[in-house]
């Protein structure tokens, strides 16, 4: 969320970012400045959704969907508030948060959702990827972008964040079908993946 909180917070915590995970950025013209889009990265790392905000830089009208355990601790639950973060209960119909998820992109903000669910290493990559992202691209007339983030992550090497051009989902009907949300999901994550060079599944 751009406001004076989100940019006090990303100066602070932008050069440290980048002074342990230095990034290397492609393709951020990509991103639609005029229309609400989800943004749809792979996940390895805790260290994702920080890269991917200093990509996007200080300015950026963001809204992240975080996993509801973090939400646990009151001081982090006030501090992820403040950044326009909101919770997701991973493994159940979180209504709420859809419903959330798709004001915010009708609102004209950009959405940033972690399609995987959860870190995928390369031991399970080519874990299916949720269907309910498209739906919510669906449902609020947004495209989705993929996005590649390094899956490496050494301290002080580059890592390679990389923006691909977003799609609008196929569907039919008024709503599409659950098969054509995971159709969608999957194409997403196979052009994340592609972006970088590797083969999703």
């Amino acid at each position: 969320m751009s406001s004076k909180y989100y940019s006090t917070v990303y100066d602070i915590v932008q050069p440290i970012a980048n002074f342990l995970h230095p990034i290397r950025v492609e393709g951020l013209e990509n991103v639609p400045k005029d229309e609400p889009v989800l943004l749809c990265p792979n996940h390895s790392s805790n260290w994702d959704p920080i890269l991917l905000i200093t990509a996007l830089g200080r300015e950026a009208n963001l809204r992240i969907m975080g996993k509801a355990q973090l939400f646990k601790i009151p001081v982090l639950r006030t501090f992820l508030n403040n950044l326009g973060v909101f919770p997701v209960n991973r493994g159940h119909s979180d209504i709420g948060a859809v419903k959330k998820s798709i004001q915010a992109l009708k609102d004209g903000f950009m959405l940033m959702v972690f399609p995987e669910g959860t870190r995928v290493r390369k031991k399970n990559k080519g874990l299916r990827p949720k269907g309910g992202v498209a739906m919510m691209a669906i449902r609020a007339g947004a495209r989705l972008l993929p996005i590649y983030i390094g899956t490496q992550k050494r301290l002080f090497a580059t890592v390679p964040i990389i923006f691909g051009k977003p799609f609008a989902p196929v569907y039919t009907g008024r709503k599409g079908t659950v098969e054509e949300y995971q159709t969608n999901a999957n194409e997403v994550m196979r052009q994340a993946y592609e972006l970088g060079g590797e083969v999703w599944m």
